[in-house]
């Protein structure tokens, strides 16, 4: 939304911005916005900080309403907002904390290969990807399930299709909540919602998915990346996808069938994006059963874009995928709603996490980690854009205390997709790209024009800023060589 944002804000300290609760009647927590002296000023072009007074009115919401310095204008929620309720004081659930993309995620592969051995064959990998995998508006995917299996696909999430031989044991441990939510109802999904996914499970879709060959070229945290198996010029694959028609059609059918619920339970909304339901309702908990379905339908979705991955390295080197030491370095979740445990005034409390274009940062010793993670944290992912890098980090113990456990999820739009289209006239960003080294596919040259490197902000400044604020340490700078988009 264009104008900019004129309302208060008030330095805490030199990564940190409030928006006091007295701002505005109806707020019950203050705002509270991370980001630097450069990208507060971004920020302060559009209206997201406003969507971040608007969360604070939430009915239940504990501590703050958070933005991460990736924040931009949203539907309801700004994207890079993070948000907690409370459901034993009437804490609510909000689809517009999720979107419309549920479980929209990151995942990162590793592999024993160098730049100095892709580089001969880069073109033909990244053309091979690009036939492999599936990737455009709408495109459908070599994998198709009918309705018994998608409803076993959702209440079992990516542990379904690696059963079907769609990936590795080992990938599960490697994912965020082992690639399942429980509690997901499929039988809360729509019959449109399930015919939209039927044979996109397995998909790239298009925007600001993609699917990217990389190159590790900065080590921050050497134990870290050695735990992680990440060392200088090697070659790592990074995957950006949800849960494509079918979750849209999730998000869509929750709007509609929640448009009277806030009315229903005398919920008062400053901005009605933001149609809630009281988790413990039965509006609730059908919204939170079907999002959860479509959660686990969006790891499974990038569980089998890994194995066709694994599958194109295999094919292009000649060698199996186990040779090539392809592994599940992580997964995360950026769009999502979640049960979660926190201290709140010295009790733990279970809180209804929303993460709008966040991403979950635990710290060292947490019990949801997996074994070989639990001496450094959870790895984070944040993917910046096609021309410049991407970063690992690790969570740390202040976002447990400070940001409910939560992270920024990439560099953060700084242009929208129409102006972005717009400012590509009379260049050719797929020339841009390859100047830069980078050898790009995509569906057709709005893909390209719309995601140019230009319509991001530096993804370095937003990482250092969570860096700064002990939220997250950087662990490992990756840089593209090879993107396919839809």
């Amino acid at each position: 939304m264009s104008g900019n944002y004129s309302g208060p804000l008030e330095r805490v300290d030199a990564v940190r911005w409030r928006i006091p609760k007295s701002y505005r009647d109806g707020m019950r927590v203050d705002g509270l916005i991370y980001a630097d002296d450069v990208l507060i000023e971004a920020i302060k072009n559009d209206q997201a900080p406003e969507q971040v007074a608007n969360v604070a009115c939430l009915p239940g919401i504990v501590k703050y309403s958070l933005a991460m310095p990736d924040i931009h204008w949203g539907y309801g929620f700004c994207i890079g907002g993070v948000a907690a309720t409370d459901p034993e004081e009437g804490g609510v659930i909000s689809p517009g904390g999720v979107g419309y993309d549920i479980n929209c995620g990151v995942r990162l592969l590793r592999s024993n290969l160098t730049q100095q051995e892709v580089q001969p064959r880069l073109e033909s990998l990244v053309n091979k990807l690009f036939a492999t995998v599936p990737c455009g508006v709408g495109k459908g995917g070599v994998v198709k399930f009918r309705k018994p299996e998608l409803l076993k696909l959702m209440e079992m999430g990516s542990r379904y299709v690696v059963e079907r031989d769609f990936g590795w044991a080992s990938d599960i441990e490697a994912t965020e909540a082992n690639g399942c939510i429980e509690n997901a109802r499929a039988d809360y999904v729509s019959d449109t919602a399930i015919e939209r996914g039927s044979d996109q499970c397995g998909t790239l879709g298009s925007g600001n998915h993609f699917l990217e060959v990389q190159v590790v070229d900065q080590i921050d945290h050497p134990a870290a990346a050695k735990a992680m198996g990440l060392e200088l010029g090697q070659v790592t694959i990074m995957i950006h996808s949800g849960s494509r028609g079918l979750g849209y059609q999730v998000c869509d059918d929750a709007l509609r069938q929640l448009r009277d619920t806030p009315k229903k339970y005398g919920i008062d909304l400053p901005d009605r994006q933001l149609v809630c339901a009281p988790v413990h309702s039965h509006e609730g908990q059908r919204y939170l059963g079907a999002m959860r379905a479509a959660a686990n339908f969006a790891w499974s979705n990038r569980q089998i874009m890994t194995q066709l991955t694994r599958q194109a390295f295999a094919d292009v080197f000649g060698q199996p995928a186990e040779r090539l030491g392809m592994h599940l370095i992580y997964d995360v979740a950026h769009n999502i709603a979640k049960m979660e445990s926190y201290e709140v005034e010295g009790r733990q409390k279970m809180l209804c996490v929303h993460r709008k274009g966040a991403t979950r940062a635990y710290p060292a010793g947490h019990p949801e980690l997996p074994d070989r993670y639990k001496n450094i944290g959870q790895p984070v992912l944040v993917p910046g854009d096609m021309g410049r890098f991407s970063y690992v980090l690790v969570g740390q113990p202040d976002a447990m205390v400070h940001t409910f456990g939560s992270c920024c999820h990439g560099a953060g739009r700084r242009m929208s997709r129409s102006a972005a289209i717009r400012a590509a006239r009379g260049r050719s960003i797929h020339r841009e790209l390859l100047d830069r080294g980078v050898y790009a596919r995509a569906r057709g040259r709005q893909g390209l024009d719309e995601e140019q490197p230009d319509a991001y902000k530096n993804v370095i400044e937003v990482v250092n800023v969570l860096h700064q604020a002990g939220i997250s340490q950087r662990v490992a700078r990756l840089r593209p060589i090879g993107v396919i988009k839809g």
